[in-house]
């Protein structure tokens, strides 16, 4: 299960560390050698996360298999004492999540590696790329065909899953046992929870921060030619999106280290729903007032606001910025602008999740590692009042809103296994191995998919000791930390049927970014579709959940 061996990719992309890991890790692998050997030393630790952090090391090749195995073998001790060896025997699960850039399912194949050897308990998986997951997951829902035990999802969808008591509520135990208060507080509940239950074991935090390239930002010859073209303000990282359009623009046609310059980098493909996410973190800025808890629909009506200025101004963002991005931008979603496009050293800009501040530094997969910095979204010169119907210019400075997207990915139990007391117990505990503290700190250091989520992972010595640089880590984490605390941070609807909405409004997107019809005339049309939708699932029971969703 070797990262590079399932990915199509991986023959395109730089590989600025092979000699490295051909050595370091060679010799890391041979002196630790297979998972018993390491069972042993790892009763001998007292520091368990000061020696998980170190597999392989940050700098020292992209995780492996292997490494994934130790590192759930490792953090075993709180199953062995809530489960007693082969208590599992003859329980057999399936477990449905992503394989999205090779990670989430293929990592927890190799944490459960061990736990199903002590716990005799088999696993089957089912996965999903990121674009297939909503049509898959919405399928089950729909049909009543729920053919899995164990399910990665976002707590978006916990208004599809757990509001139609899909989903099997927490054992006290597993609460215990995973520290459940340790989440940052954006995370807590309602969170996780529907109608007052606890469902779900959170393995992810959401926010995209902006990522940039410091090399670009601190070159004296784009310094020079901004000044020349008779910009009047220094040429520095932007702060505002007004700033981006007009970094992405000027650097059309320039070079950088003999390579061609790029700003900014849209995702306009469709992404199964996911893509939306990022047009919302162009337009929170515009979109999310401070006087106003609401930025996606009105509270009072569900009435949507995707046509309103604010929304139409970032789409129209995204089209007058397209003619100075890459040829064939128009056909790139976010993994390409992510993965294939900034971390192989494409493009001066991007929002992204967590990822791109671990892939760049542990991943053989980049060649910006060392030139990335990260900050909350940029912000924006005014800000549109839904209910004044006018532009502000706030006295505080730029408006900021930064893009709480996806509220993380999370590990739920199915209802089905309720009538089966060993199967129940058996997948909390293997959700609650996923859901551990000390394993969800590894997660958060190395390619994973998963950005810190819990106050824990604030602890910049830590990422200090495992390998990372402390002016990036800093940097990395605080863009995160600032984003979940942000007094104006826009959190997305936690409602039914919310990817139903943004897969509908992504449909749209692709015809006004292939030019068929203009920003205005294509926010009305996901407009009407959204009031449709909002229709067949009941407006009031919308309208009350929305509400709850946002606290007022």
């Amino acid at each position: 299960m070797k990262q590079q061996g399932h990915d199509p990719h991986s023959e395109l992309r730089p590989n600025r560390r092979a000699v490295l890991m051909g050595a370091a890790s060679a010799a890391a692998l041979g002196t630790t050698g297979a998972l018993g050997t390491f069972s042993g030393l790892a009763l001998a630790q007292n520091n368990l996360r000061s020696q998980i952090s170190q597999i392989p090391g940050v700098g020292k090749g992209a995780p492996t298999d292997a490494d994934w195995q130790k590192v759930g073998e490792l953090c075993l001790g709180p199953t062995r004492a809530s489960v007693k060896e082969g208590e599992f025997k003859g329980v057999e699960l399936s477990f449905m999540g992503l394989n999205n850039q090779n990670l989430h399912n293929l990592l927890f194949r190799g944490f459960l590696k061990p736990w199903e050897a002590y716990t005799g308990a088999k696993i089957s998986w089912i996965d999903l790329a990121q674009a297939d997951y909503n049509p898959r997951l919405q399928q089950a829902i729909a049909t009543g065909t729920v053919d899995f035990d164990i399910l990665e999802m976002g707590a978006p969808f916990e208004g599809d899953v757990c509001g139609k008591g899909l989903a099997s509520e927490m054992p006290d135990w597993v609460k215990k046992q995973i520290d459940i208060d340790d989440y940052v507080d954006y995370l807590k509940p309602p969170v996780g929870t529907w109608n007052g239950k606890t469902y779900r074991v959170t393995i992810d935090g959401d926010c995209h921060n902006f990522n940039y390239r410091t090399d670009y930002f601190s070159d004296p010859a784009l310094a020079k030619a901004w000044k020349d073209a008779g910009n009047q303000s220094e040429w520095g990282v932007p702060k505002t999106w007004q700033q981006v359009q007009a970094v992405t623009k000027f650097l059309k046609g320039k070079k950088i280290k003999g390579q061609n310059a790029y700003g900014y980098l849209d995702a306009p493909k469709p992404w199964g729903g996911f893509g939306f996410y990022f047009l919302a973190s162009r337009a929170s800025a515009y979109a999310k007032h401070p006087d106003d808890k609401a930025w996606l629909f009105d509270v009072d009506t569900m009435k949507p606001r995707i046509n309103n200025p604010a929304w139409v101004r970032a789409i129209q963002d995204v089209i007058d910025a397209l003619p100075s991005e890459p040829a064939d931008q128009l056909n790139a979603d976010p993994n390409t602008t992510g993965f294939q496009q900034f971390l192989a050293g494409i493009g001066s800009m991007i929002p992204w999740w967590g990822d791109i501040g671990q892939v760049a530094k542990a991943s053989d997969t980049s060649v910006v590692g060392d030139v990335v910095g990260f900050d909350i979204l940029p912000g924006s010169e005014d800000v549109y009042n839904s209910r004044t119907g006018k532009w502000d210019k706030l006295a505080s400075g730029p408006n900021h809103a930064p893009n709480c997207a996806y509220l993380g990915w999370g590990i739920y139990v199915m209802a089905r296994v309720a009538s089966d007391e060993r199967k129940h117990k058996a997948a909390w505990s293997a959700a609650a191995h996923l859901g551990g503290k000390d394993l969800s700190l590894w997660m958060v250091m190395y390619p994973s998919g998963f950005q810190a989520h819990r106050t824990s992972h604030f602890d910049f010595d830590e990422w200090v000791a495992a390998g990372y640089d402390r002016k990036y880590i800093t940097s990395y984490l605080n863009s995160q930390r600032t984003s979940y605390n942000h007094p104006n941070r826009a959190v997305e609807p936690r409602i039914p049927g919310i990817f139903q909405y943004y897969s509908i409004a992504e449909d749209e997107l692709t015809k006004i970014f292939a030019g068929r019809v203009d920003a205005q005339t294509g926010a009305n049309n996901i407009a009407a579709a959204w009031e449709k939708l909002t229709d067949q699932i009941g407006r009031e029971k919308q309208v009350a959940l929305y509400k709850a969703s946002l606290g007022v």
